[in-house]
């Protein structure tokens, strides 16, 4: 069995339910930017992916454990030496997203930074077009560029690339690999115990970059931020995501995980931030991409509640 092999078909007996999973997941990352943002400015980018991943799965540990790690939905055999492997390149492949936005954010603005880390959502496609020799369906298509002009609107990013913008291009296409990623094994493995060790690996990853670099400052502001993203956008939303993916084509599901910098753009609003003509357009535009990405799910369970 090839570890990255795309399935079958992305199905639920649920329909719609997957895509609320990944909305409640986006909530999650968009609504905790502002106290992630505020906690940066006291410990080392790395050294909070050490802190928040490491509560993250000191937290989901106890259920992965209990639930094993075989998806009890799929039907051939697997080994624990696939769903390790499957686990380690899953974790490797977010980390290093993580780490390029990093880098790149130190040599670029944060508007920029935001909108190549959302081209994710092109590159998930490509990938996806690439492992199933397929591309794919039109309106998913036309869903990708919508969603990505709404974005480059949202965050008022220059079309520039320097090095910190070619470095956060390099983070869009790990993520890009990491959604469709997750999209296949989440249907061959438990998403709670995929989303434990894949954190684990990623605070495992990050040991280095904090010896060599150091935490920075931690506070009581700090703890709480890592406190909060480790429980509500690593163990909760990280399971969410996940399960959601096991139902929904990487394509469109990139489509919906856009969602995170609109939620992020109404809690800056609550806060007294703006954003502008452009950014309520474009925040619009993402909205609309994600209607067209689903507009078939939506229609074809209308016809076959209908019937």
């Amino acid at each position: 069995m090839s570890l990255t092999a795309p399935p079958r078909a992305w199905e639920s007996r649920r329909p719609l339910i997957p895509e609320l999973a990944l909305i409640a997941a986006t909530i999650a990352y968009g609504s905790t930017f502002k106290i992630v943002k505020d906690a940066l400015e006291h410990v080392t980018p790395v050294g909070f992916i050490l802190l928040r991943f490491s509560i993250g799965a000191i937290v989901l540990l106890p259920f992965a454990l209990r639930r094993g790690w075989h998806s009890r939905e799929y039907t051939e055999p697997t080994r624990r030496v696939d769903f390790l492997q499957a686990a380690l390149l899953f974790g490797v492949v977010g980390f290093a997203g993580y780490w390029f936005q990093n880098a790149g954010l130190q040599h670029t603005s944060t508007s920029n930074s935001a909108f190549i880390t959302g081209l994710f959502v092109v590159f998930t496609p490509l990938v996806e077009t690439i492992a199933r020799r397929r591309a794919p369906a039109r309106n998913v298509v036309f869903a990708v560029v919508l969603a990505a002009v709404g974005l480059f609107l949202l965050t008022g990013a220059k079309p520039t690339l320097g090095k910190g913008d070619a470095l956060t291009l390099g983070c869009a296409a790990c993520f890009g690999v990491w959604i469709y990623l997750g999209g296949v094994y989440s249907q061959r493995f438990d998403p709670i115990a995929l989303t434990t060790v894949q954190m684990i690996v990623f605070a495992v990853l990050a040991i280095p970059f904090v010896v060599t670099g150091g935490l920075g400052h931690i506070d009581g502001g700090v703890i709480a931020a890592a406190v909060i993203t480790g429980v509500l956008c690593s163990a909760v939303a990280f399971s969410l995501q996940l399960w959601g993916q096991r139902y929904v084509e990487p394509s469109r599901a990139a489509v919906i995980l856009l969602f995170e910098p609109v939620v992020a753009g109404i809690v800056g609003y609550a806060v007294g931030e703006r954003l502008g003509i452009h950014g309520y357009l474009g925040a619009v535009t993402i909205l609309a991409g994600m209607v067209v990405a689903e507009w078939r799910v939506w229609t074809s369970h209308g016809r076959r509640v209908r019937r």
